[in-house]
């Protein structure tokens, strides 16, 4: 298992190396102006979201062509098919056609489906067939179809039966974080830390996202991130759920990343410190910390937990200290 998640580790690279160039024209262009009224800084903010509002798809090609045996390009071909086969049919407008049911009747979970967990799903089951199909020689009537061009198709027509099981698992899956972040916003300083402990360890699947609708936008009432910036709301409570990440997106990470380096290989270390130093600046700027996150989450998932431990005690500290 562990060499499998190392695997996976050492996949998520192509897809991560894009992700600090896209965050600094994010925050660049917001640094310009937050409001996207300079046509430079709309410019920048639009390329910069457009890379890192489409991770799944990134982590789904990424994902089938480093877990496929030889990385063939038509691996990664099978891991976009997937994904664009699995958030196609779980699209609420397309799905309330496929099951009859009313769009308001259905899930809101499923207007979350294009994430990165998705896309690691998507990728893992595209490279399986490929490595299990891509030499598969049919006969001569269907020759044509044979190997690499065969995987694409076994991997849309798989995709139908994983899209229905996800029909039944991620509502309540996305449903019960959500619940999960309504019970502890309750909790004062410790629900901040549990939240940070948490939105960590969800990283890797995507399903922060669950978790930060609660505490950051206006899903219950608490709207962290808008109240902040409209400077309304409860002075020493208003910015509780955020103040506490600044640390590690600042200092904790580069940090961890700096460590990382110093402990490398030496006939690899200039290449450790040039994805370290672009991840570090990323997460220092703009907030951005998922590049040096998915360095190292399944190469190394101890280190990881210590991060949500960490990170868990820095929002709770931030928060206790108002």
């Amino acid at each position: 298992m562990y060499p499998y998640l190392q695997r996976l580790g050492r996949s998520l690279m192509l897809p991560v190396a894009v992700l600090p160039v896209a965050a600094l024209m994010l925050g660049i262009g917001y640094a310009i102006d937050s409001q996207g009224g300079n046509q430079f800084s709309a410019l920048l903010m639009t390329a910069g979201d457009t890379i890192l509002s489409n991770l799944g798809i990134l982590f789904a090609l990424g994902v089938a062509l480093g877990m496929s045996n030889d990385r063939d390009g038509s691996s990664a071909l099978s891991g976009l098919v997937a994904f664009l086969m699995v958030t196609t049919l779980l699209k609420p407008d397309k799905l309330t056609d496929i099951v009859n049911i009313p769009l308001e009747e259905l899930s809101y979970s499923f207007e979350k489906i294009d994430n990165a967990f998705i896309g690691i799903i998507s990728g893992l089951t595209a490279s399986s067939l490929y490595n299990k199909f891509s030499k598969t020689r049919l006969p001569d009537a269907f020759a044509f179809f044979s190997g690499r061009r065969m995987v694409p198709i076994l991997t849309s027509i798989a995709m139908i039966f994983v899209s229905g099981l996800l029909y039944f698992i991620w509502p309540p899956v996305y449903e019960g974080l959500v619940g999960f972040g309504e019970w502890i916003s309750g909790m004062g300083w410790f629900g901040a830390a549990l939240y940070g402990f948490f939105n960590r360890l969800l990283i890797p699947t995507g399903l922060h996202h669950a978790l930060n609708a609660v505490f950051w936008f206006d899903l219950i009432g608490i709207n962290d991130i808008g109240n902040f910036w409209a400077s309304v709301g409860e002075k020493g409570v208003t910015g509780m759920y955020q103040a506490g990440f600044f640390p590690v997106m600042m200092f904790g990470l580069p940090a961890a990343g700096l460590a990382i380096y110093r402990k490398a290989d030496p006939r690899y270390r200039k290449e450790v410190g040039s994805l370290y130093l672009a991840g570090a600046v990323t997460a220092f700027v703009t907030g951005v910390t998922e590049p040096i996150e998915f360095s190292f989450m399944f190469i190394a998932p101890v280190l990881y937990f210590a991060h949500a431990i960490l990170s868990m005690l820095s929002l709770g500290f931030a928060a206790f200290m108002q």
